[in-house]
């Protein structure tokens, strides 16, 4: 089964960066997913030293409260593109 991208947990998130142990383990996961040509997705982002932890350390994307709240998919969607570019679920 191929392999394309890591993601790294909330659990480990949410020390970094001031938790050595927490900002070690991600540093480790951003270096094998470079070095393997694998995209990271950190989640549970929350804070901006967090945000800019991970953009300084070469992460590809992130996911977090201090992104978005969980949302449903139509209304993400909805935020993406032209509402009439994007199909109804009761089509």
């Amino acid at each position: 089964m191929p392999l394309y991208e890591l993601k790294i947990d909330k659990s480990f998130m949410d020390g970094t960066p001031d938790d050595p142990n927490d900002t070690a383990i991600v540093k480790l996961i951003l270096s094998v997913a470079s070095n393997l040509g694998l995209k990271v997705v950190a989640e549970g982002v929350e804070t901006r030293s967090q945000s800019e932890f991970l953009v300084e350390h070469g992460c590809d994307a992130m996911q977090g409260y201090l992104l978005a709240r969980p949302m449903p998919i139509e209304d993400w969607l909805n935020q993406q593109v032209p509402a009439e570019s994007v199909p109804s679920s009761s089509a």
